[in-house]
C-alpha cells in the first residue's frame, strides 16, 4: 500500500549506513592519509640520520682554508693516475712549477665514514710518482690529489679503474 504523502512504499526500510558503499567511500580518503602518515612517521623514526655535523661552523670556517690551498683555475695544473699491475700505480703531474716535497692520494667512498684510503707517494725518476692503491671495493670513489701547497680538484670515479684525470691535463701524453 502507498502512502498518501510519498511516493514510496510504506514496507520499503532503508538498509543501516554500514550496509551502503557511500559512508565507505568517504571514510576511505582520510584513513588513507591517517595510515600514510604513521608508516612516514615510523620510517622517520627507524631512519634517523641525526646531524650531519657536529661542528658545522668550525668545518664551515675551514672552507676557505681549503679553498686557499687550490690552485687557481688560471693556471693549468693537472694530474693523469694511471694503475697498473699489482695494484701500483703511478702520478704524472703537470703544470706544476715546483716539484713538491710529498704527494697524498685519497680515496673515499661518497657518503661513509671511515672507508678513507690515504697513501702517501714516493718520487720516482722522470717527475713520476708511484704507490700502490688499496684493495677497493666496486662503486664510486672520490679521489684528491694533494701536496704540501695545494690541491687538485676533487673527482669522482668508478671503480674499478685504469686512469684518471685531476684538474687540466689537456694536451698532454
Amino acid at each position: 500500500m502507498r502512502n498518501r504523502a510519498s511516493s514510496f512504499p510504506v514496507d520499503a526500510v532503508a538498509p543501516p549506513w554500514y550496509r551502503q558503499r557511500w559512508p565507505w567511500l568517504l571514510v576511505a580518503g582520510p584513513s588513507l592519509v591517517v595510515v600514510a602518515s604513521l608508516a612516514s612517521a615510523w620510517i622517520a623514526v627507524k631512519s634517523d640520520d641525526g646531524v650531519v655535523a657536529e661542528d658545522y661552523y668550525r668545518q664551515g670556517l675551514l672552507i676557505n682554508q681549503k679553498l686557499a690551498r687550490e690552485m687557481p683555475a688560471e693556471q693549468a695544473h693537472g694530474a693523469t693516475i694511471s694503475v697498473i699491475a699489482d695494484r701500483g700505480f703511478r702520478i704524472r703531474l703537470y703544470g706544476v712549477a715546483r716539484a713538491p716535497t710529498y704527494l697524498l692520494l685519497t680515496l673515499a667512498r661518497p657518503g661513509e665514514r671511515g672507508d678513507d684510503h690515504h697513501a702517501r707517494l714516493a718520487p720516482i725518476d722522470g717527475g713520476e710518482w708511484a704507490g700502490t692503491l688499496p684493495e677497493l671495493a666496486p662503486g664510486r670513489w672520490i679521489v684528491t690529489l694533494e701536496s704540501e701547497t695545494w690541491r687538485l680538484p676533487v673527482t669522482t670515479v668508478a671503480s674499478p679503474f685504469s686512469e684518471i684525470t685531476l684538474g687540466v691535463v689537456a694536451g698532454h701524453s
